[in-house]
């Protein structure tokens, strides 16, 4: 059973609905008992980084999150919940990350070229830079979709996809049983139903 975790931030449903659809048996909560029981672990997560990290230590949730991981527990962040691996994030401030996976969140606007729209929003091309399990079952070039204004920076071989916009954007990482999608899954059609999927699979 994969725990989708609930702390107030985040689009639950549509990631819980998609899985479902791939008859993946999972569960939006906030149970402590629950998440520890729970085979896998998905960490959603939209708006800014300060602000869920705050409501991830105010729930207990990074306690939690942090415990599973330890587990060796299969960890998948999306969006927010992937930059939250990180060690930290300069969104309106310098807020500390779960430390999970190396590096830090910084704003893309910083490192555009002149005239690229920040949010990055739509859809974009995956390029492979590492062997992952989430992409044994897609193309390299096949399309994902994103929504940020922050990108994850200096995470070295734990990238394992980017996307081109105006910069290499990290767009999946992994570090041992803990992933991170910087898109979204739930919203990417039939490719990011595959590596929902092949999450659902892994051990």
């Amino acid at each position: 059973m994969i725990a989708i975790i609930d702390y107030g931030v985040g689009n639950l449903y549509s990631l819980s609905h998609s899985l479902t659809y791939l008859g993946i048996e999972n569960q939006v909560t906030r149970e402590e008992s629950v998440i520890l029981r729970a085979d896998k672990v998905i960490l959603p997560g939209v708006g800014a980084f300060g602000d869920a990290r705050k409501k991830l230590s105010e729930t207990g949730m990074d306690r939690l999150v942090l415990q599973k991981a330890a587990e060796g527990a299969p960890l998948l962040g999306i969006c927010l919940g992937m930059q939250l691996l990180f060690e930290k994030s300069y969104e309106y401030g310098e807020h500390p990350g779960l430390g999970l996976i190396p590096g830090e969140v910084c704003p893309v606007k910083d490192d555009l070229p002149p005239g690229m729209k920040v949010p990055h929003i739509g859809w974009n091309a995956l390029k492979f830079t590492g062997e992952c399990p989430l992409l044994q079952s897609i193309r390299e070039g096949d399309s994902v979709y994103y929504v940020h204004s922050y990108y994850a920076k200096g995470a070295g071989d734990a990238v394992k996809a980017v996307s081109e916009y105006g910069v290499e954007v990290t767009g999946l990482v992994q570090r041992g049983s803990v992933y991170g999608a910087q898109f979204h899954p739930e919203k990417s059609g039939p490719v990011g139903l595959k590596m929902l999927k092949a999450f659902g699979e892994v051990h």
